[in-house]
């Protein structure tokens, strides 16, 4: 019996497949996707795994700082013991308030499903309120598992700060500015990271060979450099498991040398500890007080990329790493270092390097360039997300993206910012050739990244935490009274390197900024321009158009309505494809869209008109791979949508369309659960239902004949059948080649931003055929001028 059951059940096939999953509960289904992506419980045993390696991937920066701060807070020499003393105080504390205090234990708990930086913040913010200043969003984009948020009471503080930030346009661009800023001083760092701990870990050098020329050390230092954005291509997948045991050794080292040190040279050290010695260093030293507060910042250079870089570890696991390893051997290292210093004054320009006992040189040598190595890869890696992050969501040009991971979806490389990244890196290395101008240039691009992390928080803890207001300005005030001087500190040294940071971001958010307004202002035309089905239905005899064999998909940014390019398209050729596919590829504020749920279809017009449109949708951490064929996956989903459709919906032989009539009794909106008849993913349709603004002439259907006839969802065969030989007739992507210009009566500037600027960046941008692998001999531009 169990025999003939198993028989008829695979006899049965896909369509009583897809039966067997209709049946399953809506709500059970989206709660199991749910637990997909919920934070898990670990172990001990393997949070302390995953706690060793964060070692290698987050505090590789951090952990090379000592290689170079005290050479910078005493550039001029050191005087006496108690500015030794009052300095090593003031990174003991700086050290706690910010890394410790405000990164680990508050601002790593505002990871967007654990992706950290400024843009996951503004992913957050754009859920939480409606601060995008592109609208593209609906409110069915809010059902993915991934999308969530918080609902507020109507008096409450968070309802009312989302009502403000949500009133005025300026508040949003405001805010958008804000961001910009923030990552492109976040680029600036993963330029100075490689130029800064390569030169000072290779100039350990001269400690030993005092003959050796500066140049030479310089040539060994861009030869690293060079070899490490060579191999950027190949990923750190590769190599990533040397990096914790290799980074682990690196604090290990430093740990233990500060502690001979301390012992060998002055324990008296110590008492930097009491909080009293900062008062008397900042008193002592007022006249140089601004290169000593610029020194001190370095200390925690890193730190900002501890958030950037957060991904594929828990924050308990980075909380302990720190807590247990870095903290206490960061402290070790300083301390150690000062009780050096203490006694041998001269030697505060080789501090690191000279502190380490002569038997152990070499070895420390070669680990503390290995260091500075692994440190460089996580600024550089952490650069790449950045800007990936940015493309998504509309702020940076299209650029290649490549997955260089099969394990990992956030290691990725993209050519053409690793190749700027390199050029300006060696630029700045060999233009200044000393670690002064490149440490001022660093600590300027760190403060500027910290800052805009402290203001963004501010909204996140008081709509996505729903803190309290006290809480808050506690928050902002203890930041500020440590950021705010380092900051004053920095910008006194614009004229000795610190303007190298500044100028780079100026330069990336001049091209985020025009990339993103006319991105904003195309879309704004399109709203604007787009076009009712009715006017296009009653242009279509007059015109003349046919359908014409074959499958054609229409790229929109219009997740609704039809797009200007569609009329301007049967305009000049007055024919339309057989099956027409509006498609519209967006991105979402989540780091990822499940592939079950990326994928949103709906039937345009009754059954006959074989009209749809398809909404694609990502999050800003997903990635088109070479391998994926985008044509033959829309092909899936359209096959499985009518499949499912016709399951869901049913109507009789007497059910005739006419171009007036308004089915609304019949519409639709329904999550359909995965099919596994040909995908194993999802359809979602939506708003099924047919009025004269969504209706267009109807395909004539050779299995049909040449006129409008009757459809009944029990021929939904016969469809299935009709849309293969339209797939065999052949398919074509239609793009709209756009040329973008300024109105006359614009202003000047206006003027040169998108005539010239933006056009010199759409010229060198990839393609959107390019991005989704569109065949070249199934591919046709549309083109038209859009005035802005």
């Amino acid at each position: 019996m169990a025999s003939t059951l198993d028989t008829e059940t695979t006899n049965h096939g896909g369509m009583w497949e897809l039966g067997q999953d209709l049946d399953e509960p809506i709500d059970e289904e989206a709660s199991r996707l749910k637990n997909m992506y919920m934070e898990k419980k670990f172990s001990s045993v393997l949070l302390l795994r995953l706690a060793f390696q964060s070692l290698g991937v987050v505090f590789g920066d951090l952990g090379t700082s000592p290689l170079y701060v005290f050479y910078n807070i005493f550039p001029h020499g050191v005087q006496n013991d108690e500015d030794v003393i009052g300095a090593l105080s003031l990174i003991i504390y700086t050290l706690t308030l910010i890394p410790l205090m405000k990164y680990v234990f508050v601002v790593l708990r505002a990871n967007d499903n654990g992706q950290g930086g400024t843009f996951a913040l503004y992913s957050l913010l754009c859920r939480h309120a409606k601060v995008s200043t592109i609208p593209n969003q609906h409110k069915t984009d809010e059902e993915l598992t991934t999308y969530s948020r918080q609902t507020y009471e109507e008096n409450s503080l968070a309802a009312k700060v989302k009502r403000w930030l949500e009133g005025h346009a300026y508040k949003k661009n405001c805010l958008l500015i804000l961001v910009l800023i923030g990552t492109c001083t976040a680029i600036g760092d993963g330029i100075l990271t490689p130029a800064i701990s390569v030169l000072s870990a290779t100039g350990g050098i001269r400690v030993q060979k005092p003959t050796m020329s500066t140049d030479v050390v310089l040539i060994i230092a861009v030869i690293i450099l060079i070899g490490l954005f060579s191999m950027q291509h190949y990923g750190t997948d590769k190599v990533g498991w040397l990096f914790a045991p290799l980074v682990f050794l690196w604090f290990i080292l430093i740990g233990s040398v500060g502690a001979y040190n301390i012992h060998k040279y002055n324990s008296s050290v110590l008492k930097a500890y009491n909080p009293v010695y900062i008062y008397r260093f900042l008193r002592r030293g007022k006249s140089e007080i601004w290169t000593s507060l610029g020194g001190v910042m370095l200390s925690i250079t890193g730190t900002e990329a501890l958030f950037a870089d957060l991904c594929h570890f828990p924050v308990l696991a980075i909380q302990i790493a720190f807590t247990l390893v870095v903290f206490p051997c960061l402290l070790l290292a300083y301390t150690g270092q000062a009780a050096y210093i203490s006694v041998n004054k001269d030697h505060v320009v080789d501090a690191f390097y000279r502190s380490i006992p002569e038997t152990i040189y070499w070895p420390a040598f070669i680990i503390a360039t290995l260091a500075a190595v692994v440190a460089s890869q996580a600024t550089i890696s952490a650069t790449y997300s950045i800007v990936k992050q940015a493309l998504a969501l509309g702020c940076f040009p299209r650029v290649s993206v490549v997955h260089t991971s099969k394990k990992f979806l956030g290691q990725i490389y993209i050519p053409d910012i690793n190749w700027v990244l390199m050029i300006l890196c060696i630029a700045v290395t060999a233009g200044f050739k000393n670690k002064i101008q490149i440490a001022n240039a660093y600590g300027t691009a760190v403060v500027i990244v910290m800052l805009v992390t402290t203001f963004l928080m501010v909204p996140i803890m008081l709509l996505v935490w729903k803190s309290h207001w006290i809480l808050v300005v506690t928050f902002l005030v203890l930041s500020l009274m440590v950021e705010f001087p380092y900051f004053m500190a920095c910008i006194n040294k614009v004229d000795e390197g610190g303007w190298v940071p500044l100028v780079v971001a100026t330069i990336f958010f001049i091209i985020m900024y025009v990339w993103h307004f006319c991105t904003v202002k195309r879309y704004e035309f399109e709203m604007h321009s787009k076009v009712s089905m009715a006017w296009i239905l009653g242009l279509g005899p007059s015109l003349g158009l046919v359908r014409v064999p074959g499958i054609g998909f229409v790229y929109t940014e219009l997740a609704s309505g039809v797009p200007h390019i569609f009329s301007h398209f049967i305009t000049n050729l007055p024919a339309i494809h057989s099956v027409v596919v509006f498609v519209c590829v967006k991105y979402l504020p989540v780091y990822t869209v499940p592939v079950e749920e990326r994928f949103v279809m709906k039937r345009i017009g009754p059954k006959n008109f074989h009209m749809f449109r398809c909404v694609t949708r990502y999050g800003y951490k997903d990635i088109h791979k070479k391998n994926d064929d985008f044509e033959k996956m829309l092909l899936d989903r359209l096959l499985i949508f009518v499949r499912l459709e016709s399951m869901m919906d049913g109507y009789s032989d007497s059910e005739d369309y006419t171009l007036t009539e308004h089915r609304t009794e019949r519409s639709t909106s329904a999550l359909l659960t995965t099919a596994k008849a040909g995908s194993n993913t999802m359809c979602s349709a939506t708003d099924l239902s047919y009025s004269s603004q969504d209706s267009i002439a109807p395909a004539k259907s050779p299995l049909m004949g040449n006129s409008l006839t009757r459809y009944s969802s029990q021929m939904f065969g016969d469809e299935l059948e009709f849309l293969n030989s339209c797939k065999d007739a052949g398919v074509v992507h239609i793009l709209g080649n756009t040329i973008v210009r300024a109105r006359r009566d614009s202003g000047m500037i206006k003027k040169i931003v998108v005539d010239h600027l933006y056009a010199f960046l759409r010229k060198v941008c990839r393609e959107h055929s390019v991005m989704f692998n569109v065949p070249h001999e199934s591919l046709l531009n549309v083109g038209q001028i859009y005035y802005i």
